[in-house]
C-alpha cells in the first residue's frame, strides 16, 4: 500500500491565540468558510474538546488566564468559570464535568467547576492529562514536568514519578484512548525524544523509546490517526523546527522511522513508513481527519503564525474522461478567480491601514507609532554536541537578528542554515566555555514599517554545560566542597539558579534539596545538596569545584554574607577526569591530522593519475575526505577546547594546594600537541 499526501492551504489565523479570538471554520465546496469567531480577548493558552463520556466530543473549552470559557459547536457560550488560580493557565484537560488545570507550578482538579484536588509541583508543569476514567475506572492525572519526571497522582498525593530522558513537553493517549489497556501513555520532549509508557496501579512499565539522533527539533503535539486506511492507527507528529512526522508500527508494535528527504510527501510503504515535511515554523497542533473532502484523509497542522494547512490523500493530478476534465478545470478556474478577487481585497485593506497608520503617526495627539509584535524565543542545551540552540520565531518574516554576547561564544554551523551571517559560516548553535558567565543578547528586527526592534537576554551560566540527570555514579572518585553561614534556604538555592541551568526558579519544599546533574561535553558529574546554612558540592571534577567556589564566594560577597568554605580533594579524580577526556582529544586530534593530509594527498593523486599506490589508511581519508572536511567545519573550536578544559584542571589542581603553576601551561600545551596519555598523566604527577 502507497501513502501520498499534498499539501493544501486553508486559511491564515491572523489572531489566533495572541488577541484571544475563537475561530471555527468548515470546508463548503473546498473553500473554508467561517462558522463561528468570538470577539477578541485575553490571550487564549489552551483550546480544547469536551462533553458527556461516551458521546462525541463536541464542546469547546479554552483556557485563558485563570478563566476557563467553554462554547457550544456553534459560538454559543455556556460556560465562564473564573479559577481565582494565582498563576494563568497554562494546560488543561477535559474529561467529562472533569477539569484538570495547571499553571506554572499548580496542578488544581475540578469537577462540575467544585475543587477537588491540589498539588505544587517543584517544577514547572509542561502538560496534564488524565487517563481515560470510563476504561481505568479511576482518576489518574500525570504531570509532564520540568525537571524531567511525570508524575502520577492519587488525589492532591503522588501515587510514582517516572523519569524520561528529557523535559516532556506533551502528553497523550496512545490511539487517542490509551492503546489496549487504557493505561498506555504518549509523551514528547523538548530535545526531541517521543516514548510510551504503561500506567499501571503499581508501577511504570516503558514500551518504547526513539531517541532524536537526526537531532530535529523538540516536540509539541502529537495525535493518532490511522492516514493510511490500513485499520491501524499512526503517529502524527509536529516538532518546533516545523518537522512533521508519521511513524507506523510494525508487527511487533513498535515504531518505523524511515524516510528520504528528497521524497516529501511521496511514496511510503507498509510497514516501514514515514512522512517527511517541513514548514518553515514551529507546528502548534496536528490532528488526523477528513477536513478538505469527502472519502480523503489528511493531517492538518496549525503554525506559530497562525497558518492552517492540511496534508491531504487527494491526488493533485486526477485521471479523468473528457467530460470529467472540463469539470476539474472549471472548479480550478473558479478557485483562481477566487483567490484573486481575495488577494486584491486583502490589497486594498493594506492601502487603506496603511494611509490610516501614517496619519495617525503624524497626529498630535498620537502615544505611539512603533508596531509591537511577538517572539518566541527557546535557548535550549543539546546533550549530543554540548551546545546551545538559540530558536528564534516571529509572526512576520524577520530582515536581521544581532548577536552580542559579553562572554566568548562559538558559533556552530547547522545543517538548515539559510541565514547570511556577518562574520562567519555560522548560524544559531553557541557553544560556551565553563568558567566563564554573562548575558547572551538578541536584537530581533522583523520586515516591517516603520523599523523596530526587540532585545531578548539569555544567560550564560557559570556552569552552563551541566545538565539535570536522575541519578550519578557514586563509586567515582569525588572532590567536596562545602559552604557554611548565615544564609537562608531561598538564598543559597538562587545562588545554584544562578550557577546552573534546569533548576527551577523556586525553592523546591522541604528544607533541604539534591539536585544531580551531568556535563554535556565530558560526561563528569556534579551532586549538589543545601539547606539552611548548609551547602555540599560533590564532583569528580576538580574544575567544576573550583567554579562553583570562586563563584559562589563572589555572590555571598555581593550580600555581604560571611562564608565558611572548606574542601577535600580527591587526587584520584584528575587522572579519572583525564580519562574521561581521553577519548576525545584522540579523536579530535587524528581528524585534524586526517584533514591537514588532504590536499596534499588530492595533489598526489593528480599527479599519479590513481590512488593505487598509496596505503589503505590514506585512500580512506581521501574516500571520506567531504565527510571528514565537514565534520571538522562543524566543531572548529573543538580540540582548543579540551586543550582548555586540561589547562584548567591542571591550574585548579593546583591552585587548591596553593600554587600556581601557570608559568608551565608552555609546557604542558607541548606535551599535548605531541599528544599520549600516559606522558600528560606523568606530567599531571610530577607537576
Amino acid at each position: 500500500m502507497d501513502l501520498n499526501l499534498n499539501r493544501a492551504d486553508y486559511l491564515q489565523v491572523v489572531v489566533g491565540d495572541h488577541d484571544g479570538v475563537i475561530m471555527c471554520f468548515g470546508m463548503k465546496k473546498g473553500e473554508a468558510v467561517t462558522v463561528f469567531k468570538t470577539l477578541p480577548g485575553q490571550k487564549i493558552a489552551r483550546l480544547e474538546l469536551g462533553g458527556v463520556l461516551n458521546t462525541p466530543q463536541e464542546k469547546i473549552f479554552i483556557a485563558a488566564g485563570s478563566e476557563i470559557r467553554g462554547f457550544t459547536k456553534r459560538g454559543k457560550q455556556f460556560l465562564s468559570f473564573e479559577t481565582n488560580l494565582t498563576e494563568s493557565i497554562k494546560a488543561m484537560h477535559i474529561s467529562g464535568s472533569d477539569l484538570f488545570l495547571s499553571a506554572s507550578y499548580i496542578y488544581n482538579h475540578y469537577c462540575d467547576c467544585k475543587d477537588q484536588h491540589y498539588y505544587l509541583s517543584g517544577d514547572k508543569i509542561n502538560d496534564v492529562i488524565c487517563l481515560p476514567v470510563e476504561r481505568v475506572l479511576r482518576d489518574v492525572p500525570v504531570l509532564a514536568c520540568q525537571d524531567r519526571v511525570l508524575r502520577v497522582l492519587q488525589g492532591s498525593d503522588v501515587m510514582y514519578e517516572i523519569e524520561v530522558p528529557g523535559p516532556p513537553t506533551v502528553l497523550a493517549l496512545h490511539n487517542g484512548n490509551g492503546g489496549d489497556s487504557g493505561e498506555d501513555l504518549l509523551f514528547g520532549t523538548s530535545d526531541g525524544k517521543l516514548g510510551l509508557i504503561q500506567i499501571t496501579a503499581s508501577r511504570p512499565l516503558h514500551k518504547w523509546e526513539i531517541r532524536n539522533e537526526k537531532k530535529r527539533g523538540g516536540i509539541l503535539c502529537v495525535d493518532s490517526f490511522d492516514i493510511v486506511g490500513d485499520g491501524v492507527k499512526d503517529l502524527l507528529v509536529g516538532r518546533d523546527d516545523g518537522m512533521v512526522e508519521v511513524y507506523s508500527f510494525d508487527n511487533t508494535n513498535e515504531p518505523v522511522l524511515r524516510f528520504d528527504q528528497d521524497y516529501c510527501f511521496d511514496i511510503i510503504k507498509l510497514f516501514s513508513r514515514l512522512l517527511l515535511c517541513t514548514l518553515s515554523e514551529s507546528v502548534t497542533s496536528i490532528q488526523g481527519g477528513c477536513v478538505g473532502k469527502d472519502g480523503y484523509d489528511e493531517i492538518v497542522v496549525s503554525t506559530y503564525s497562525g497558518w492552517v494547512t492540511g496534508l491531504t490523500t487527494e491526488p493533485i493530478h486526477k485521471e479523468s474522461g473528457p467530460g470529467e476534465e472540463l469539470k476539474i478545470n472549471q472548479e480550478m478556474q473558479n478557485k483562481i478567480s477566487s483567490l484573486r478577487s481575495e488577494l486584491e481585497h486583502l490589497q486594498y485593506k493594506v492601502l487603506q491601514e496603511r494611509e490610516k497608520y501614517q496619519q495617525s503617526s503624524h497626529s498630535s495627539k498620537a502615544k505611539s507609532a512603533v508596531p509591537s509584535f511577538s517572539v518566541n524565543d527557546k535557548f535550549t542545551l543539546n546533550k549530543d554536541d554540548a551546545s546551545y540552540s538559540l530558536i528564534l520565531e516571529v509572526q512576520t518574516a524577520i530582515d536581521n537578528v544581532l548577536i552580542q554576547s559579553d562572554v566568548p561564544i562559538d558559533l556552530l554551523d547547522v545543517d538548515k542554515n539559510s541565514a547570511v551571517v556577518s562574520f562567519s559560516n555560522c548560524d544559531s548553535e553557541i557553544r560556551s566555555i565553563e568558567g566563564q558567565y554573562g548575558t547572551l543578547q538578541a536584537y530581533v528586527t522583523p520586515r516591517i514599517q516603520p523599523k523596530t526592534c526587540q532585545v531578548r537576554q539569555y544567560l550564560i551560566k557559570p556552569l552552563s554545560l551541566h545538565q539535570r540527570t536522575h541519578s550519578i555514579d557514586h563509586d567515582r572518585p569525588m572532590n567536596t566542597l562545602t559552604l557554611t553561614g548565615q544564609f537562608s534556604f531561598a538564598e543559597l538555592h538562587s545562588w545554584v539558579v544562578f550557577c546552573l541551568p534546569e533548576v527551577p526558579e523556586k525553592p523546591p519544599a522541604g528544607e533541604c534539596v539534591t539536585f544531580y546533574f551531568q556535563n554535556t561535553f565530558l560526561d563528569t558529574q556534579l551532586e549538589s545538596t543545601y539547606r539552611k546554612g548548609e551547602g555540599v558540592f560533590k564532583s569528580d571534577n576538580i574544575s567544576t569545584i573550583s567554579i562553583l567556589k570562586d563563584v559562589l564566594s563572589k555572590e555571598a560577597t555581593k550580600r555581604k554574607i560571611n562564608l565558611n568554605i572548606s574542601y577535600e580533594i580527591n587526587e584520584v579524580s584528575v587522572k579519572h577526569t583525564l580519562k574521561l577526556i581521553h577519548p576525545k582529544l584522540e579523536y579530535q586530534l587524528l581528524l585534524a591530522k586526517k584533514v591537514q593530509l588532504i590536499d596534499a594527498l588530492k595533489e598526489l593523486q593528480v599527479h599519479e593519475g590513481n590512488t593505487d599506490f598509496l596505503i589503505p589508511e590514506y585512500r580512506c581519508i581521501l574516500e571520506e575526505a567531504d565527510h571528514l572536511q565537514e565534520e571538522y567545519k562543524k566543531q572548529p573550536a573543538h580540540l582548543e577546547r579540551l586543550y582548555g578544559m586540561i589547562t584548567d584542571l591542571f591550574i585548579d589542581k593546583f591552585k587548591f594546594k596553593g600554587t600556581n603553576v601557570k608559568t608551565k601551561v608552555p609546557l604542558l600545551l607541548e606535551i599535548l600537541d605531541s599528544y599520549d596519555q600516559n606522558a600528560l598523566i606523568a606530567f599531571f604527577d610530577a607537576a
